[in-house]
């Protein structure tokens, strides 16, 4: 059975969940009440699996925190046998606005230190991602308060729809692959659907 890792980016701890930074790690909770099943605690992270049409899915939600994410990738990956090609990194996007979707197959870390920490521990930038945009409407040097500042209401009324789209995102990415779904959604978001 082919089996794909899904790796949602965030922080463990109540003082964290619905944070800007805990983007990846709302994404993965959608993703698992949508399928009906639940995150146990396990090693590195918490861990939630099923399957669709005969590939599993590995959902992981790092325990490491951020900085340390690729410790946890890099143990799920070599534990469950998992190739590079069907490994999938859910993160917040400081550089796109607010719920903007954005699913490429490879590149730099754009400054976010668990992309950075991914990519120093596996040793490559060729592995996929779905940016989820957070915005950036901050004083400068306000960054860390902003990632770390909790959306409001208004907030998660735009952000919302962006997530259940990221459901179905990582659901093609697992059926389709990588490049039919990033031109699928890719063009969609480009043109404002």
């Amino acid at each position: 059975m082919d089996k794909y890792l899904i790796v949602g980016l965030g922080n463990p701890g109540d003082e964290y969940a619905g944070t800007r930074h805990n983007t990846g790690f709302m994404v993965l909770d959608a993703f698992a009440k949508a399928s009906n099943i639940v995150f146990e605690d396990r090693r590195y992270g918490f861990i939630a699996e099923t399957s669709l049409k005969g590939r599993k899915i590995i959902l992981l939600k790092p325990t490491t925190y951020m900085n340390l994410s690729g410790n946890a990738v890099r143990y799920w990956m070599n534990k469950e046998n998992i190739d590079l090609g069907r490994l999938l990194v859910v993160v917040d996007d400081l550089s796109l606005p607010l719920g903007a979707l954005r699913l490429k197959g490879k590149g730099s870390n754009g400054g976010h230190n668990g992309l950075g920490n991914i990519q120093s521990v596996i040793g490559t930038q060729q592995y996929a991602r779905l940016k989820v945009g957070i915005g950036n409407d901050f004083p400068k040097g306000m960054q860390i308060d902003w990632v770390l500042g909790k959306y409001d209401e208004d907030d998660m009324s735009k952000l919302s729809p962006s997530i259940e789209t990221a459901v179905e995102i990582i659901k093609s990415f697992v059926l389709a692959g990588l490049d039919i779904t990033m031109n699928q959604f890719n063009k969609k978001q480009a043109n404002g659907q």
